[in-house]
């Protein structure tokens, strides 16, 4: 986890984004440090964006106006790209957050992450796979929009997505590779990873998070897969995963 010291830049799309997941944007972002710059993109004067106003006030986000100055290019992604290379060079942001649904964003994400600085995404289930790819982590806000056990899916107000079982979790192919190449680059000779040094190197290879899957920690995920042994120092607060089929 990253110090609460740091310098978090938060760019929201409001054309793209629900309000209803700011709340859960910035409690997450809250874990990783101070979210100092907050800033709203959109046409304010536009009927659709009303129910983010009462939002800007309670989370203290400044509002950026943008006209539609035509109907076939967004105005508004042309700005907070501007708007988020100026800060790039500006100011000292030690995080980058860009909450969008929209694939425009990547290039931008991919400049941000040339510098070195982590960029955290934040969209919705359509969020194109390039976008997802370019961020350092990317969450689903309608997982964010979630109860402890459940989450409401968009548009319906009876069905509920709940959080993936073990045996959902062994299926997802991709979790499952990228959980096993984390485990055998951090592993030491006798089979035990460091939990830290696994999610350091899950977060350098992809946009991974525990949250997508309806788990709020690594350590909770890998329990309910049990796929892997998992040991608590309780002197050191370390927490070591060995895969239960290891062989010493």
């Amino acid at each position: 986890m990253k110090s609460k010291k740091d310098h978090i830049a938060l760019f929201i799309d409001c054309d793209n984004i629900s309000h209803r997941a700011i709340e859960g944007i910035i409690s997450e972002l809250s874990n990783y440090g101070v979210v100092n710059i907050r800033q709203a993109y959109g046409n304010w004067t536009k009927s659709n964006l009303k129910n983010w106003e009462e939002k800007l006030l309670e989370f203290a986000i400044k509002p950026i106006q943008q006209f539609d100055y035509s109907k076939n290019k967004n105005a508004t992604d042309i700005l907070m790209t501007i708007d988020a290379i100026d800060l790039l060079h500006t100011k000292k942001i030690d995080a980058f957050a860009f909450a969008t649904s929209d694939s425009d964003f990547t290039p931008v994400v991919m400049r941000v992450q040339q510098e070195g600085i982590k960029v955290f995404g934040f969209g919705e289930k359509k969020t194109p796979d390039a976008f997802i790819a370019a961020c350092s982590q990317f969450i689903f806000t309608e997982k964010l929009m979630a109860t402890t056990d459940e989450v409401p899916v968009v548009g319906s107000s009876s069905k509920k997505e709940v959080r993936k079982t073990s045996e959902e979790l062994k299926r997802d192919k991709w979790l499952v590779k990228l959980l096993k190449n984390a485990h055998h680059q951090t592993m030491d000779e006798f089979g035990w990873s460091n939990l830290a040094d696994m999610g350091a190197y899950i977060n350098n290879k992809s946009s991974f998070s525990p949250i997508n899957y309806g788990y709020k920690k690594l350590s909770t995920l890998l329990r309910v897969m049990d796929t892997y042994d998992l040991y608590l120092d309780t002197e050191s607060k370390q927490m070591s995963v060995r895969d239960k089929n290891y062989k010493v």
